[in-house]
């Protein structure tokens, strides 16, 4: 919980919030991410840097890899998908959230929440279809990918992109990733993209800034637009 000095801080955060119309930020420049589903090899090098770069305690978890097998001998297959917070164009978390903690910025839409005003009620927790914000229980509040931001500023790209080996994980306008001109490892000449691949949220609720490069068992269906 944050500190009691912040009681006032927050009371009148409340306040303002009560009187607000909420009105979804439309940034500048969308940032999302791109994931290979198909040449990931699941080394999870991306969640542990993640984990580094946040402190995280075990439990927690920003960036989760998840292993997807099915089929049935000789016909089987096995794919990873990459995902942490989407920084949606339509988060569900943001309107949540009674204190305005969550906060979308103007510029490249990234979806952050400010500590300070953070009281733990896990609103957004439950209202979030991708998992996407982590109570942690040794500060009482909820935290999650931030893209990095002071990466971001700074010109670099986050700790998880830097950190896959395999150069299937990338960050960059989420408009230019969807239509192929964004340069970009993570994505071959024939690579096809898709918003959305199995055992995953419709992102019709959000509009998540992420897209994947499929396996041919994984696809929901091929789509290149926003």
């Amino acid at each position: 919980m944050a500190d009691p000095k912040d009681k006032g801080k927050i009371k009148e955060a409340v306040k303002r919030r009560k009187r607000e119309v909420y009105e979804p930020v439309k940034p500048a420049m969308q940032l999302g991410f791109i994931h290979n589903n198909v040449d990931c090899i699941g080394c999870r090098a991306c969640e542990i840097a993640c984990k580094d770069k946040n402190g995280l305690m075990p439990g927690p978890r920003f960036r989760r890899v998840m292993y997807v097998e099915g089929g049935t001998f000789p016909d089987v297959f096995a794919y990873k998908v990459n995902m942490s917070c989407n920084h949606c164009a339509e988060p569900a978390c943001l309107p949540t959230c009674p204190t305005g903690a969550i906060y979308k910025r103007a510029k490249d839409g990234i979806v952050d929440i400010d500590s300070t005003l953070c009281i733990g009620c896990r609103r957004c927790e439950a209202a979030c279809p991708f998992g996407a914000p982590q109570f942690i229980p040794e500060t009482n509040i909820v935290s999650k990918c931030n893209l990095c931001v002071d990466e971001i500023d700074a010109g670099r790209k986050p700790y998880c992109v830097m950190a896959c080996m395999m150069r299937v994980l990338d960050v960059g306008p989420i408009d230019k990733l969807r239509d192929g001109t964004h340069e970009t490892k993570a994505r071959g000449p024939n690579d096809y993209v898709v918003r959305q691949v199995q055992s995953m949220a419709d992102p019709e609720l959000t509009n998540p800034s992420i897209v994947f490069v499929p396996h041919s068992k994984g696809a929901v269906k091929k789509d290149d637009k926003p």
